[in-house]
């Protein structure tokens, strides 16, 4: 079946699940956006008051800087997909909580997986945490790591929140030189076989 089509019907699901947390205090179910067929996926952290409001991730000022990180690199925001690690919004914009982020879990777990992305840009700690549990953003943001996810082979690239690049000048001058790196790691990626790349 088709990816965009088998992507609907996974929404509706979700939309249909009432025992997932955060649900009542929402507006809408931000289920994510893009590509379905796309190589590259950016896993954000939960939805704030404009993606609640218009159901779409990423669409209010970190979404602005997201879309000039993008347009540097030469990607455009429609070839990639973008969700987030919770899919309605926290209270206040507050950081999600551990049992809402395995609530959500097997949601976001089947869209990575309908999908099947090469690379998966993580933006921010909690959805960092998915895929390197333990490790520190500042230590490790813009270097590439290859890790086994269910049996495939998948590039993690942690990136700060773009929201953190608003609120210090410092992160937002090394985001903007992680996508640089970003742009890179594509490159290699339409050019050689991923399972020959040799990364940190």
């Amino acid at each position: 079946m088709d990816k965009a089509i088998t992507l609907k019907i996974f929404k509706q699901k979700m939309l249909a699940d009432e025992s997932l947390p955060l649900r009542k205090g929402a507006n809408n179910l931000v289920f994510g956006e893009g590509n379905a067929d796309t190589k590259v996926m950016f896993i954000g952290e939960g939805p704030g008051y404009w993606e609640d409001m218009k159901g779409r991730p990423f669409v209010g000022n970190a979404g602005k800087f997201l879309d000039q990180l993008l347009h540097s690199i030469k990607v455009e925001r429609k070839d990639v997909f973008i969700t987030n690690i919770v899919f309605y919004r926290p209270p206040g914009n507050r950081d999600p909580l551990e049992e809402e982020i395995f609530a959500f879990k097997k949601y976001l777990d089947g869209i990575i997986e309908i999908i099947n992305p090469k690379v998966i840009v993580t933006l921010g700690r909690f959805s960092m945490a998915k895929f390197l549990p333990g490790v520190i953003i500042s230590k490790v943001h813009g270097k590439h790591y290859k890790i086994n996810w269910k049996g495939k082979e998948i590039v993690v690239v942690p990136m700060y929140h773009p929201a953190a690049g608003l609120r210090r000048l410092e992160v937002k001058e090394e985001t903007m030189r992680d996508f640089q790196t970003l742009a890179e790691l594509l490159e290699k990626t339409n050019k050689v076989d991923f399972e020959q790349m040799q990364l940190v």
